[in-house]
């Protein structure tokens, strides 16, 4: 018996630098080794307000199931996003349903980043930057080695998804970037 081809898409990252703070991410979904789209919207604003910024890596279904999840513990605790993350990572931890998701997500506001996983783990990133997906690492690399140039939250995260594509063949140029004002 032959196993379905996995999916592999995504390369997210958040930059807070300066009075902004942005997630970028790319829009390939790759099945196997074919591409099946290369427009995917990873990132985009949730909340009462649209005042947080998400992106998403991994099983889109599972992402989107989170996102809902997200939106509902911030109408539950409004204006506290690591409270709101903290407690959908406790239900994600506990709940039969939810434990199977296989997604990942980088969350912020005007305040605090944060990723939030399946494992329960809600982590700030050091130094302003964190990167997820399948060319994370290559976008995280680039984004430190940015951050000390007088190029901007958004230019950072911009050339770490150029250079991250260059390298990760699941992750494309196509760019979603959403920008928050810290000040």
């Amino acid at each position: 018996m032959s196993e379905l081809p996995s999916m592999h898409a995504t390369t997210i990252v958040t930059v807070r630098k300066g009075d902004k703070v942005v997630i970028a991410g790319d829009g390939q979904v790759s099945l196997g080794q074919t591409v099946i789209k290369g427009n995917a919207r990873k990132v985009r604003r949730i909340g009462k307000n649209s005042d947080v910024i998400t992106g998403f890596a991994g099983a889109t279904a599972d992402a989107f199931t989170l996102l809902d999840r997200l939106e509902k513990k911030l109408e539950q605790y409004p204006g506290q996003l690591m409270r709101a993350c903290v407690e959908l990572a406790k239900d994600w931890r506990t709940d039969k349903y939810l434990r199977n998701l296989e997604a990942m997500m980088l969350v912020a506001d005007k305040d605090i980043s944060l990723c939030v996983t399946g494992n329960g783990d809600v982590l700030e990133p050091e130094q302003g930057i964190m990167a997820i997906g399948s060319g994370g690492n290559f976008a995280l690399s680039a984004a430190r080695a940015l951050q000390d140039t007088d190029k901007s939250a958004e230019e950072i995260a911009k050339k770490a998804l150029e250079i991250a594509a260059e390298i990760c063949v699941y992750t494309n140029g196509n760019t979603v970037m959403e920008t928050i004002d810290v000040k």
